[in-house]
């Protein structure tokens, strides 16, 4: 985002920038709806059942989203206690990248409407630059998440899909390496290595296949 603002491109960094705030504010909306609908009104409790930004952006978060292009918003806080299903940590931390698939695939055929002129309002440069956006950040965003490491939704996905002892190594493994893994990645992709690159070729071999227009 620094780069597009050196670039004179202050108009898309600020697109940009509320993309990314209206996809982080769904994906952490996501959680919590679940969350209740799980029996746990925590996140409820704690104001977080909204699609306020001001209740799930973190500002550090945001900045770190604009200074180097990773950040973060306030995670969705549960009480397991409260849980009335052994899926509940399932279904609600895929509920956040599950809002960003939905997002994207509205953005996404809202743009191929636009951009055939079915819908005249959608066809002008500013509302297909954001629909383009919202697509490629949020399937971006629902594939990084999904991965199992560290504290992204995916380390808490992947042990259902283990057995239980292997499910159990793992648990331990990423409460010791995950986060330092991700920090490792994230540092090396900084550093202009494509660590992330095939998250972006994955969104866009994906992208094709919901377009239902």
């Amino acid at each position: 985002m620094i780069n597009l603002i050196a670039q004179g491109h202050i108009n898309v960094a600020i697109l940009l920038l509320i993309v990314i705030i209206i996809s982080l504010t769904f994906h952490e909306f996501g959680h919590a709806w679940t969350a209740r609908h799980y029996g746990d009104n925590t996140a409820q409790q704690m104001g977080r059942l909204t699609l306020n930004p001001v209740a799930h952006i973190d500002p550090m978060g945001l900045l770190m989203v604009a200074l180097v292009g990773f950040g973060f918003a306030k995670p969705v806080p549960t009480n397991p206690r409260n849980f009335n299903s052994q899926y509940a940590s399932l279904w609600i931390s895929a509920a956040g990248p599950g809002m960003n698939l939905i997002l994207a695939f509205i953005s996404i055929n809202l743009y191929v409407l636009g951009a055939s002129h079915q819908i005249e309002f959608l066809a002008g440069q500013g509302p297909l630059q954001f629909l383009g956006m919202m697509a490629s950040i949020n399937l971006i965003l629902m594939l990084f998440n999904l991965l199992p490491i560290g504290p992204l939704d995916g380390h808490y996905i992947f042990p259902y899909f283990l057995s239980r002892d292997l499910a159990y190594k793992y648990v331990r493994w990423n409460a010791i390496y995950g986060s330092k893994v991700l920090l490792g990645f994230v540092f090396l992709s900084l550093l202009g290595l494509p660590v992330f690159s095939f998250l972006m070729n994955f969104s866009n071999s994906i992208a094709q296949y919901l377009v239902v227009f």
